[in-house]
């Protein structure tokens, strides 16, 4: 059995990379959290920090960073939190809510159920 990614880490690197910490201060990532690079790296940026800012290039899920890093998720939530910090990234959940002006009209919908229930 192969370990996961991350798993196999040396712990003290891991500790390095966060500064000791262990977890996120902000509950801003979960899983699905779309993630965007607002600058590019710069010279004497920690190597996890640039190369975060390197793939966000175009929107990606903090499950999907963590996996192209190779860390565990947490790491990575908190990485992506000293950036946040910065305003070195953006994050936004795709679920975002939508007002009542945003939404379909009720009647069109109910056409439109009326239509799939003939077929």
């Amino acid at each position: 059995m192969t370990p996961r990614p991350g798993r196999e880490e040396d712990p003290d690197r891991l500790y390095t990379l966060t500064s000791g910490r262990s977890r996120p201060v902000s509950d801003a990532f979960d899983l699905v959290t779309l993630v965007v690079a607002e600058c590019d790296p710069v010279p004497g940026m920690q190597s996890e920090h640039a190369a975060i800012l390197r793939i966000c290039r175009r929107p990606t899920a903090v499950v999907e960073l963590a996996a192209d890093l190779g860390l565990p998720v947490g790491i990575t939530q908190v990485l992506l939190c000293d950036l946040l910090a910065t305003g070195r990234i953006s994050a936004r959940h795709p679920r975002t809510v939508r007002t009542a002006a945003q939404l379909p009209d009720p009647e069109i919908l109910e056409q439109v159920l009326v239509g799939l229930r003939n077929l």
